[in-house]
């Protein structure tokens, strides 16, 4: 399958134009981030640290970089769900907030469904949102350390392939992608530790979280 080539610059230039209007010529630009745990802002389970969390880093950023913009950023992740149960909901969950950006983050959970299920819940989603006009950012997954808990490998062999997955959907649909996986490597390739990044054994900190912001603003260009 051919792959489609996006631009950081161009992708989402409709929205920037309209986050970038001042009253009264401007309107309200929803974002709504879908998907598990993390996103949903659980740091030490039970505590959620929404405000740590990179949807909320999100806003606060384009804010910053936005400063006439009227911005929702919606969360409509759940803790512990995974994309066939996130695709289930899309229609009524997601859609309903009449979104401008859609962000899908699911691949850490996904190895609970193998990456035949998820890759069918995953073009549900983004062919749902396309037939729609509504954009799309896919994120790989953020890392964990679930293979020392539980001592099975696989958990941390079937990482990198829902990673590469999530890629080649980006491609194959000519959306966005916010690596979370790449920047989370590079940051261990550059010295650093996995704990690092980690507030528990499957979510990340504030620092964690900051990585997957700095993926997302990527598409976010100040103009």
């Amino acid at each position: 399958m051919s792959q489609i080539a996006v631009d950081y610059e161009t992708y989402l230039i409709e929205v920037i134009r309209e986050l970038g209007k001042p009253w009264p010529g401007n309107r309200t630009v929803n974002i709504v981030v879908h998907g598990h745990s993390v996103p949903s802002g659980y740091f030490t389970t039970p505590v959620v640290n929404a405000l740590d969390a990179y949807p909320h880093q999100l806003y606060v950023a384009l804010k910053q970089r936005f400063a006439y913009a009227v911005l929702n950023v919606i969360v409509t992740a759940i803790g512990g769900e995974n994309s066939a149960q996130g695709a289930a909901r899309f229609e009524s969950d997601v859609l309903c907030h009449k979104p401008d950006v859609v962000t899908i983050d699911y691949a850490l959970n996904d190895r609970g469904i193998g990456l035949e299920a998820a890759e069918r819940a995953w073009r549900s989603m983004i062919e749902t949102s396309q037939a729609r006009g509504v954009n799309v950012i896919l994120l790989t997954p953020t890392h964990d350390m679930m293979s020392l808990r539980r001592g099975e490998p696989i958990w941390a062999e079937e990482l990198p392939k829902h990673a590469a997955q999530v890629r080649r959907l980006a491609g194959e649909y000519g959306v966005a992608l916010a690596d979370s996986d790449a920047a989370f490597h590079h940051y261990m390739d550059a010295g650093g530790h996995i704990l690092d990044l980690l507030s528990h054994i499957n979510h990340p900190n504030r620092l964690g979280h900051e990585l997957v912001t700095r993926e997302l603003l990527r598409w976010f260009p100040a103009q």
